[in-house]
Protein backbone atom coordinates (compact mmCIF):
# COMPACT_ATOMS: atom_id res chain seq x y z
CA UNK A 1 0.00 0.00 0.00
CA UNK A 2 3.02 2.20 0.42
CA UNK A 3 4.27 1.37 -2.66
CA UNK A 4 1.15 2.62 -3.93
CA UNK A 5 0.99 5.72 -1.85
CA UNK A 6 4.60 6.72 -3.22
CA UNK A 7 3.59 5.95 -7.27
CA UNK A 8 0.52 8.30 -6.83
CA UNK A 9 2.93 10.67 -5.75
CA UNK A 10 6.01 10.14 -7.99
CA UNK A 11 3.36 10.73 -10.74
CA UNK A 12 1.84 13.47 -10.08
CA UNK A 13 5.43 14.68 -9.52
CA UNK A 14 6.17 13.98 -13.05
CA UNK A 15 2.92 15.19 -14.17
CA UNK A 16 3.42 19.09 -12.96
CA UNK A 17 7.61 18.62 -13.88
CA UNK A 18 6.17 17.77 -17.75
CA UNK A 19 3.48 20.44 -17.64
CA UNK A 20 5.95 23.20 -16.39
CA UNK A 21 8.34 22.26 -19.22
CA UNK A 22 5.69 22.46 -21.55
CA UNK A 23 4.81 25.81 -20.14
CA UNK A 24 8.03 26.98 -20.54
CA UNK A 25 8.68 26.12 -23.96
CA UNK A 26 5.30 27.35 -25.45
CA UNK A 27 6.66 31.27 -23.21
CA UNK A 28 9.76 30.06 -24.96
CA UNK A 29 8.21 29.72 -28.62
CA UNK A 30 5.96 32.47 -28.49
CA UNK A 31 8.44 34.80 -27.35
CA UNK A 32 10.81 34.14 -30.20
CA UNK A 33 9.37 32.03 -33.05
CA UNK A 34 7.02 34.49 -35.43
CA UNK A 35 4.78 31.84 -36.68
CA UNK A 36 3.44 31.69 -33.15
CA UNK A 37 1.76 34.82 -33.28
CA UNK A 38 -0.47 33.36 -35.62
CA UNK A 39 -1.28 30.80 -33.53
CA UNK A 40 -1.79 33.23 -30.34
CA UNK A 41 -4.17 35.77 -32.96
CA UNK A 42 -6.63 32.29 -33.09
CA UNK A 43 -5.91 31.42 -29.62
CA UNK A 44 -7.72 35.00 -29.17
CA UNK A 45 -10.48 34.37 -31.53
CA UNK A 46 -11.03 31.64 -29.55
CA UNK A 47 -11.37 33.14 -26.10
CA UNK A 48 -12.92 36.16 -27.07
CA UNK A 49 -16.57 34.48 -26.55
CA UNK A 50 -15.49 32.83 -23.52
CA UNK A 51 -14.48 36.21 -22.10
CA UNK A 52 -17.77 37.96 -23.07
CA UNK A 53 -19.38 35.41 -21.34
CA UNK A 54 -18.03 35.62 -18.23
CA UNK A 55 -18.11 39.36 -18.31
CA UNK A 56 -21.46 39.07 -19.16
CA UNK A 57 -23.26 39.11 -15.47
CA UNK A 58 -21.19 42.45 -14.64
CA UNK A 59 -22.19 44.04 -17.67
CA UNK A 60 -25.78 43.24 -16.90
CA UNK A 61 -25.83 44.48 -13.91
CA UNK A 62 -24.08 47.82 -14.86
CA UNK A 63 -26.60 48.43 -17.52
CA UNK A 64 -29.48 47.54 -14.64
CA UNK A 65 -28.12 50.16 -12.72
CA UNK A 66 -28.13 52.21 -15.63
CA UNK A 67 -31.37 51.86 -16.47
CA UNK A 68 -33.27 52.31 -13.09
CA UNK A 69 -31.03 55.37 -12.83
CA UNK A 70 -32.15 56.62 -16.35
CA UNK A 71 -36.04 55.53 -15.74
CA UNK A 72 -36.17 57.39 -12.61
CA UNK A 73 -34.45 60.44 -13.75
CA UNK A 74 -37.14 60.59 -16.89
CA UNK A 75 -39.83 59.94 -14.49
CA UNK A 76 -38.93 63.10 -12.32
CA UNK A 77 -38.26 65.04 -15.84
CA UNK A 78 -41.81 64.28 -17.30
CA UNK A 79 -42.95 65.14 -13.25
CA UNK A 80 -41.58 68.58 -13.88
CA UNK A 81 -42.14 68.84 -17.36
CA UNK A 82 -46.04 67.92 -16.72
CA UNK A 83 -46.11 70.24 -14.14
CA UNK A 84 -44.79 73.10 -15.86
CA UNK A 85 -46.95 72.16 -19.08
CA UNK A 86 -50.13 72.56 -16.07
CA UNK A 87 -48.94 76.03 -15.14
CA UNK A 88 -48.11 77.17 -18.63
CA UNK A 89 -51.04 76.10 -19.79
CA UNK A 90 -53.27 78.01 -16.75
CA UNK A 91 -51.61 81.27 -17.77
CA UNK A 92 -52.40 81.10 -21.59
CA UNK A 93 -56.31 80.52 -19.86
CA UNK A 94 -55.13 83.71 -18.28
CA UNK A 95 -54.06 85.47 -21.36
CA UNK A 96 -56.51 84.62 -23.67
CA UNK A 97 -58.92 85.66 -21.07
CA UNK A 98 -57.33 89.10 -20.70
CA UNK A 99 -56.53 89.75 -24.48
CA UNK A 100 -60.48 89.18 -24.76
CA UNK A 101 -61.39 91.47 -21.98
CA UNK A 102 -59.18 94.07 -23.61
CA UNK A 103 -60.63 93.83 -27.06
CA UNK A 104 -63.90 94.10 -25.37
CA UNK A 105 -62.66 97.19 -24.05
CA UNK A 106 -60.93 98.42 -26.98
CA UNK A 107 -64.21 98.22 -29.09
CA UNK A 108 -65.92 100.18 -25.94
CA UNK A 109 -63.38 102.80 -26.04
CA UNK A 110 -63.85 103.14 -29.98
CA UNK A 111 -67.90 103.37 -29.71
CA UNK A 112 -67.56 106.41 -27.18
CA UNK A 113 -64.88 108.26 -29.62
CA UNK A 114 -67.78 108.34 -32.40
CA UNK A 115 -70.49 109.30 -29.69
CA UNK A 116 -71.39 112.81 -29.82
CA UNK A 117 -73.34 112.65 -26.43
CA UNK A 118 -70.95 112.44 -22.62
CA UNK A 119 -70.55 108.94 -21.89
CA UNK A 120 -69.42 107.01 -18.75
CA UNK A 121 -68.25 103.38 -18.77
CA UNK A 122 -69.93 100.90 -16.04
CA UNK A 123 -69.37 97.50 -15.22
CA UNK A 124 -72.01 94.74 -15.19
CA UNK A 125 -71.91 93.23 -11.73
CA UNK A 126 -75.52 91.41 -11.40
CA UNK A 127 -78.44 89.70 -13.52
CA UNK A 128 -81.73 88.94 -12.53
CA UNK A 129 -82.56 85.51 -12.13
CA UNK A 130 -86.24 85.90 -13.05
CA UNK A 131 -85.98 84.01 -16.92
CA UNK A 132 -89.40 86.03 -17.70
CA UNK A 133 -86.92 89.20 -17.03
CA UNK A 134 -84.35 90.52 -18.74
CA UNK A 135 -82.78 93.13 -16.29
CA UNK A 136 -79.09 93.51 -15.47
CA UNK A 137 -77.36 95.37 -12.00
CA UNK A 138 -74.69 97.46 -13.01
CA UNK A 139 -71.94 99.29 -10.85
CA UNK A 140 -72.99 102.85 -11.20
CA UNK A 141 -75.40 104.76 -9.58
CA UNK A 142 -76.77 107.96 -8.37
CA UNK A 143 -73.34 108.95 -6.79
CA UNK A 144 -71.95 108.62 -10.21
CA UNK A 145 -74.81 110.83 -12.01
CA UNK A 146 -76.91 108.20 -13.10
CA UNK A 147 -80.82 108.66 -13.31
CA UNK A 148 -84.04 106.69 -14.24
CA UNK A 149 -84.42 106.46 -17.99
CA UNK A 150 -80.85 106.73 -18.77
CA UNK A 151 -80.10 105.05 -22.27
CA UNK A 152 -77.54 102.22 -21.77
CA UNK A 153 -75.02 101.07 -24.83
CA UNK A 154 -72.36 98.58 -25.79
CA UNK A 155 -69.88 98.60 -28.31
CA UNK A 156 -72.32 97.22 -30.70
CA UNK A 157 -75.58 99.49 -30.10
CA UNK A 158 -78.02 100.41 -27.72
CA UNK A 159 -79.00 97.84 -24.71
CA UNK A 160 -81.62 99.45 -22.31
CA UNK A 161 -82.32 101.89 -20.19
CA UNK A 162 -81.85 102.03 -16.24
CA UNK A 163 -85.38 102.08 -14.83
CA UNK A 164 -83.78 101.89 -10.68
CA UNK A 165 -80.85 103.79 -9.22
CA UNK A 166 -79.49 103.28 -5.97
CA UNK A 167 -76.19 104.92 -3.95
CA UNK A 168 -73.74 102.75 -5.87
CA UNK A 169 -75.39 100.65 -8.23
CA UNK A 170 -78.38 100.69 -10.88
CA UNK A 171 -80.69 98.11 -12.22
CA UNK A 172 -81.64 98.29 -16.28
CA UNK A 173 -84.34 97.13 -18.48
CA UNK A 174 -82.87 95.63 -21.36
CA UNK A 175 -84.60 95.65 -25.21
CA UNK A 176 -85.38 92.09 -25.07
CA UNK A 177 -87.39 92.42 -22.23
CA UNK A 178 -91.32 91.76 -23.06
CA UNK A 179 -92.26 95.18 -21.09
CA UNK A 180 -89.61 97.29 -23.29
CA UNK A 181 -90.71 99.10 -26.06
CA UNK A 182 -88.13 101.14 -28.64
CA UNK A 183 -89.37 103.71 -31.03
CA UNK A 184 -87.30 103.32 -34.31
CA UNK A 185 -86.41 103.74 -37.96
CA UNK A 186 -84.71 102.14 -40.86
CA UNK A 187 -81.77 103.37 -41.69
CA UNK A 188 -82.47 102.64 -45.71
CA UNK A 189 -85.59 104.60 -46.00
CA UNK A 190 -86.14 106.56 -42.66
CA UNK A 191 -89.93 104.06 -41.89
CA UNK A 192 -90.57 104.40 -38.90
CA UNK A 193 -91.99 101.67 -36.35
CA UNK A 194 -91.86 100.63 -32.96
CA UNK A 195 -89.42 97.71 -31.43
CA UNK A 196 -90.54 95.79 -28.58
CA UNK A 197 -89.16 93.01 -26.51
CA UNK A 198 -89.55 89.50 -27.36
CA UNK A 199 -88.73 87.53 -24.05
CA UNK A 200 -85.57 86.55 -25.93
CA UNK A 201 -82.02 87.83 -26.00
CA UNK A 202 -81.52 87.34 -29.66
CA UNK A 203 -84.67 88.29 -31.06
CA UNK A 204 -86.38 92.11 -31.06
CA UNK A 205 -90.24 92.24 -33.13
CA UNK A 206 -91.40 95.04 -35.28
CA UNK A 207 -95.18 96.17 -33.88
CA UNK A 208 -97.61 97.36 -36.24
CA UNK A 209 -95.75 97.70 -39.48
CA UNK A 210 -97.70 98.34 -42.93
CA UNK A 211 -97.90 94.87 -44.78
CA UNK A 212 -96.57 96.96 -47.93
CA UNK A 213 -93.97 98.40 -45.81
CA UNK A 214 -90.47 98.63 -47.62
CA UNK A 215 -88.63 96.65 -44.90
CA UNK A 216 -86.37 93.75 -45.96
CA UNK A 217 -83.84 91.56 -44.77
CA UNK A 218 -80.75 93.02 -43.00
CA UNK A 219 -82.23 96.45 -43.12
CA UNK A 220 -80.44 98.28 -39.79
CA UNK A 221 -83.05 99.82 -36.98
CA UNK A 222 -81.54 102.53 -35.09
CA UNK A 223 -83.21 105.37 -32.61
CA UNK A 224 -85.64 107.61 -34.05
CA UNK A 225 -85.05 110.12 -30.70
CA UNK A 226 -89.31 109.82 -30.29
CA UNK A 227 -90.68 110.22 -26.81
CA UNK A 228 -87.01 112.08 -25.53
CA UNK A 229 -86.13 108.43 -24.01
CA UNK A 230 -83.63 107.28 -26.37
CA UNK A 231 -80.97 109.53 -28.58
CA UNK A 232 -81.49 109.65 -32.17
CA UNK A 233 -78.89 107.55 -34.77
CA UNK A 234 -77.94 104.64 -32.32
CA UNK A 235 -78.22 101.09 -34.08
CA UNK A 236 -80.74 99.21 -32.16
CA UNK A 237 -81.42 95.79 -34.41
CA UNK A 238 -81.12 94.11 -37.73
CA UNK A 239 -83.88 92.80 -39.50
CA UNK A 240 -84.00 89.28 -39.97
CA UNK A 241 -87.24 88.23 -41.03
CA UNK A 242 -90.36 89.86 -43.40
CA UNK A 243 -93.37 88.06 -43.07
CA UNK A 244 -96.52 88.53 -45.24
CA UNK A 245 -99.83 86.92 -44.04
CA UNK A 246 -102.25 87.55 -46.88
CA UNK A 247 -105.44 89.36 -45.15
CA UNK A 248 -103.71 90.47 -42.42
CA UNK A 249 -102.74 94.52 -42.48
CA UNK A 250 -99.73 94.13 -40.74
CA UNK A 251 -96.50 92.34 -41.55
CA UNK A 252 -94.72 89.95 -39.31
CA UNK A 253 -90.81 91.16 -39.00
CA UNK A 254 -88.86 89.67 -36.45
CA UNK A 255 -85.10 91.20 -35.48
CA UNK A 256 -81.93 90.63 -33.38
CA UNK A 257 -80.45 92.91 -30.94
CA UNK A 258 -77.01 95.03 -32.35
CA UNK A 259 -76.06 94.61 -29.13
CA UNK A 260 -74.70 91.52 -27.51
CA UNK A 261 -77.35 91.47 -24.78
CA UNK A 262 -75.90 88.11 -23.01
CA UNK A 263 -72.14 89.07 -23.46
CA UNK A 264 -71.13 92.35 -22.96
CA UNK A 265 -69.42 92.95 -19.61
CA UNK A 266 -68.63 96.56 -19.78
CA UNK A 267 -71.52 99.27 -20.98
CA UNK A 268 -71.87 103.31 -21.76
CA UNK A 269 -73.80 105.39 -20.05
CA UNK A 270 -75.15 108.15 -21.73
CA UNK A 271 -75.13 112.04 -20.65
CA UNK A 272 -77.25 114.60 -23.14
CA UNK A 273 -74.78 117.22 -23.99
CA UNK A 274 -76.62 119.26 -21.78
CA UNK A 275 -75.97 117.31 -18.52
CA UNK A 276 -73.15 117.36 -16.29
CA UNK A 277 -71.08 113.86 -15.14
CA UNK A 278 -70.38 114.21 -11.40
CA UNK A 279 -67.18 115.37 -10.19
CA UNK A 280 -64.90 113.26 -8.66
CA UNK A 281 -64.92 114.09 -4.64
CA UNK A 282 -61.05 114.85 -3.31
CA UNK A 283 -60.62 115.07 0.27
CA UNK A 284 -58.48 117.77 1.65
CA UNK A 285 -56.59 117.99 4.74
CA UNK A 286 -58.60 120.51 6.15
CA UNK A 287 -61.74 118.41 5.95
CA UNK A 288 -59.92 115.30 7.19
CA UNK A 289 -59.42 116.83 10.62
CA UNK A 290 -62.46 118.32 11.15
CA UNK A 291 -64.17 115.83 13.53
Amino acid sequence: MIKGIFSSGQAVNSRFVMALVICTALMSADKYLEPMQNVRSLLGYLITPVQWVSGLPGQLGVWAEKSAVSRASLQEENDRLRNESLVLKQKVQQMVSLRAENNRLRELLNAAELLDDKVQVAELVGVDPDPYTHHIIINKGEKHGVFVGQPILDAQGLMGQVIEVLPYTSRVLLLADSNHAIPVLVNRNGIRAIAVGSGRLDELALIYVPDTADIKQGDLLVSSGLGSRYPRGYPVATITSVEHDPGEPFAIVSARPSAQLDRSRYVLLVFSKDSKLPEPVIQTNEQEEQP
